[in-house]
């Protein structure tokens, strides 16, 4: 199952670090496609001699491309914001942002020559929020598809969501923290501090759903 997964999680990986000199949400996919690749291709030693320098690396490429904010916010949802400090806020947004680095990092750096195709716009794109479907053939040559939900952010296009073969990677981490608080009794410190650990049972159980 692993296996079927891991082409998968690379084409979530690949689309994080965006191009911000895209114009639109198809050419910001094509563009980040091709750069990462190359990267991996020509600096796959280094990254895997020492993962934590491509995680720095990685961060350095997110950190202005991604809504992390955003998708922390929705993956705690409103019922779970209102009880959260400032603090609290801020320190589950950098933890999810570090964990989903280091998550996707692991899986970019399994790349294998995957062959991967961004597919044409469907033609119902706003100008503010569009999706962006993409193919990749895994090592067994099936195809799996997968749909990036994008935003467009003061004039850049920004990660928001991803659905992985039907599965809503936003929804996974949604179910996943509303049931941490519950085994945790509510303790939202607990549920930031373990947040690592509740991404690992996401991937778990979105690998049992392959």
């Amino acid at each position: 199952m692993k296996k079927l997964f891991a082409p998968i999680l690379f084409c979530f990986a690949v689309l994080l670090p965006l191009a911000a000199q895209a114009n639109t949400a198809q050419q910001v996919v094509q563009k980040t496609v091709d750069q990462m690749i190359h990267e991996l291709t020509t600096r796959r030693a280094e990254f895997q001699q020492d993962p934590e320098l491509f995680y720095q690396s990685l961060n350095g490429i997110l950190s202005p491309v991604t809504d992390f904010p955003g998708i922390a916010r929705g993956v705690m949802t409103a019922k779970f914001i209102g009880r959260a400090s400032k603090d609290q806020m801020s320190r589950f947004e950098e933890t999810f942002k570090r964990s989903l680095v280091q998550f996707y990092g692991n899986a970019l750096l399994s790349y294998n020559n995957q062959a991967i195709r961004v597919l044409p716009s469907n033609g119902r794109d706003s100008a503010e929020r569009a999706s962006v479907d993409m193919e990749v053939q895994g090592d067994n040559g099936a195809l799996y598809k997968v749909s990036y939900t994008m935003v467009n952010n003061a004039g850049q296009w920004q990660l928001r969501n991803v659905i992985i073969e039907g599965i809503n990677v936003g929804k996974l981490f949604r179910d996943q923290f509303a049931d941490a608080m519950r085994r945790n009794g509510n303790n939202m410190d607990k549920v930031i501090d373990s947040w690592a650990d509740t991404v690992a049972r996401a991937r778990k159980a979105a690998e049992d759903q392959q």
